[in-house]
C-alpha cells in the first residue's frame, strides 16, 4: 500500500525540516522527487542526500512568494521530469526572515507580509501553476501544510500566520470540489507543535500535549504519504489534525 512509483512530487521548502522529512519519505515510497527551496545549497544539498541513498532527486531552488519564478521551475521541470503528480505546498512559517512574534496589536503591514507571502501567496502561486496539468491527466494530489495555529486562537503571537494558514487550508476545500471530477484531490495538514521549536518553549508546551512530546518530521511526512496515495483517492477537502492529541476544537 502507499506506493508512489512512477509519480514525480515537488515539496516545497524540503532543504530541511519538515520539508525534508516529507521529501524522504515520498522518496522511499518509489516518487522521483523536486526538492525545492529558496536556498540553492539547501536543496540541492537535499537532493544529493536523496540520490547517494538510491532515489531520483533534483534540487530546482525558488521563491514560492515569486509567480514568475514559480513558472519558470515548471518549465524546468518539465524538462526534466515532465510534469507533477504530487504537489506538497510546504513552504512556510516566515519565509527567508525570523519568525517573530508579536501580538496583532503591535504589528505593521511591514511584519505581517512576509507570513501573508509564504503561507498564502505561495500556496496560490504553486497551485495555481501545477494544478491544471493534474486536472489534464485525470489525476493529482495537492497536500498544504497547514498549522493548529490557523484552527484555533493561540496566546503566544501568532494570529496573522494563522490567519495565513487558515487562508491556505480553506483554500484547499474550495479547490478540491472545484477539481474533484478530475481525479485531483486537495487537502492540508494541519501540524501541532514541532520539534523545530527551541527551549525555554518547548518545555512549557510539552506538558499540554496529551502524547507527551513534540511532532517529528516524520510525524507530518506519514501524512503526506497517505494522502498522495491511490488509497487515498477519496479523501480530499479534509483538513487532518497531526498534534499528538493537541487542542481538538
Amino acid at each position: 500500500m502507499f506506493r508512489l512509483d512512477g509519480k514525480t512530487a515537488l515539496v516545497t521548502g524540503a532543504g530541511f525540516g519538515m520539508g525534508a522529512g516529507i521529501a524522504r519519505a515520498l522518496a522511499r515510497q518509489g516518487a522521483r522527487i523536486i526538492v525545492n527551496d529558496i536556498d540553492p545549497a539547501r536543496a540541492d544539498a537535499m537532493a544529493q542526500e536523496l540520490a547517494q541513498n538510491g532515489h531520483t532527486a533534483i534540487g530546482i531552488p525558488f521563491d514560492v512568494t515569486d509567480m514568475a519564478a514559480v513558472r519558470t521551475a515548471k518549465a524546468e521541470i518539465a524538462a526534466q521530469f515532465g510534469t507533477v503528480d504530487i504537489l506538497v505546498n510546504n513552504a512556510g512559517n516566515a519565509g527567508a526572515g525570523r519568525f517573530a512574534q508579536m501580538k496583532f496589536a503591535d504589528m505593521t503591514p511591514e511584519d505581517w507580509e512576509p507570513f501573508i507571502a509564504v503561507n498564502l501567496t505561495g500556496v496560490l502561486n504553486c497551485t495555481n501553476v501545477f494544478l491544471p496539468d493534474m486536472c489534464q491527466r485525470k489525476w493529482g494530489r495537492i497536500i498544504t501544510i497547514s498549522s493548529d495555529a490557523g484552527r484555533i486562537a493561540l496566546p503566544i503571537g501568532v494570529s496573522v500566520y494563522g490567519a495565513a494558514k487558515a487562508g491556505a487550508a480553506h483554500m484547499m476545500r474550495h479547490v478540491a470540489v472545484e477539481v474533484a471530477e478530475h481525479g485531483v484531490t486537495a487537502n492540508a495538514i494541519a501540524l501541532g507543535h514541532m520539534n523545530t521549536i527551541g527551549e525555554p518553549f518547548a518545555s512549557q508546551i510539552i506538558p499540554t500535549i496529551p502524547m507527551g512530546r513534540l511532532g517529528t518530521p516524520e510525524d507530518a511526512a506519514a501524512a503526506v504519504v497517505f494522502l498522495s496515495s491511490d488509497e487515498a483517492g477519496w479523501v480530499t477537502a479534509a483538513t487532518i489534525p497531526v498534534n499528538g492529541g493537541g487542542p481538538a476544537i
